[in-house]
């Protein structure tokens, strides 16, 4: 089975699922970018395509469309038997056009991976109307959660796969953690909402003065979210460690006995099952993916809008944190690995080959 994976081959996120597939099928990989070097081990440059283009994957990309008949003719050549298009307002777009404008051959599969299905759909008639086209398209669609497979179905989608873009390796599960220690690594954008971050700490960190909060990851409002933090008087409290490297964010994630990801907007996010699978405690933004592995004062803590932690409740769940590392490490053990999700992912797609 000849598949095409398509998207952002400089994501460390399309090269987790090169790795994956790599095994399973003969794999050819297109990138709106360029490709990071990992690539090379798992998909030869003669089976790939660099774009080259700097897109803003929230659609309406001249620069990207520029491209299409040289994608499409790279298709015709490839001639896969699947083209599976990563980020769905984007590359999911460029693949729809490929395929019903210029006739290049495979079927369209379709991983969405947040905002392109919650957010710029929201934003005009257009977006809507063009996902509307994209997941029609698609003979197979995936989601990371229940509830964004439900809006890909309100939109036109048909067939669903619904799993997390889980871990591939279950780290062990450590033996002892800082139970004063905060991790918060997403990334420093709005829609991650870090200056509420910052302001949540800054609440506990008054009822726990020995808190301390590493930020890590980078981003447009850095220099913001450090002026928040001195503003908040938490400069002795707060520390910023940039863009980290696996090793060293799996020690922070080993060490920390919480993690606070904020977000306006996200379905499961693989940095909270990361946190989950070392045993961290979340803190996390009210949103439906996260209710779909948090349930609030139980096994962590969610915020609605503007809402501060309640102090209460850390203090309960303070007492259980041994109890609750086990639940999550085991849940992600059951729930929430990779490899298994993409054996059944390429099963289907086989299955719907010879059908």
């Amino acid at each position: 089975m000849r598949l095409v994976l398509w998207g952002d081959g400089e994501s460390p996120h399309l090269l987790k699922w090169a790795r994956a597939l790599a095994s399973r099928v003969e794999l050819f990989a297109a990138s709106s970018r360029g490709f990071a070097p990992g690539f090379d081990e798992f998909v030869p440059v003669q089976r790939r395509l660099a774009l080259d283009t700097r897109p803003d994957f929230d659609g309406g990309n001249t620069a990207l469309l520029r491209h299409l008949p040289n994608f499409a003719g790279w298709l015709r050549q490839v001639h896969a038997d699947w083209i599976h298009a990563h980020y769905l307002s984007s590359h999911g777009t460029m693949a729809w056009l490929a395929t019903t404008l210029l006739g290049a051959p495979g079927r369209l599969v379709g991983s969405a991976w947040g905002s392109d299905v919650l957010v710029t759909p929201e934003r005009s008639v257009v977006q809507r109307w063009i996902l509307r086209r994209v997941l029609r398209a698609c003979a197979l669609s995936t989601s990371d959660s229940l509830h964004m497979a439900d809006r890909m179905r309100a939109f036109g989608a048909g067939e669903v796969m619904t799993f997390p873009f889980g871990l591939e390796q279950l780290p062990e599960l450590p033996l002892a953690k800082d139970d004063d220690l905060f991790f918060a690594n997403r990334g420093l954008e709005p829609i991650y909402a870090p200056q509420r971050v910052i302001e949540c700490f800054a609440a506990i960190a008054e009822h726990w003065p020995r808190a301390q909060l590493v930020v890590a990851n980078d981003g447009s409002l850095l220099g913001a979210v450090q002026t928040r933090a001195r503003e908040l008087g938490l400069q002795d409290q707060v520390r910023f460690v940039g863009r980290l490297d696996a090793d060293t964010q799996a020690d922070l994630y080993r060490r920390a006995r919480w993690f606070l990801s904020l977000p306006r907007s996200d379905s499961v996010s693989v940095s909270v099952l990361e946190a989950m699978a070392h045993g961290c405690i979340p803190i996390l933004s009210d949103l439906p993916a996260n209710r779909e592995l948090v349930a609030s004062g139980d096994n962590g803590l969610i915020l609605a809008d503007a809402e501060l932690p309640a102090l209460a409740v850390l203090d309960a769940l303070r007492t259980r944190t041994e109890t609750i590392a086990q639940r999550h490490h085991a849940w992600v053990a059951g729930h929430a690995m990779f490899t298994p999700c993409v054996d059944r992912f390429v099963q289907r797609l086989q299955a719907l080959q010879r059908a």
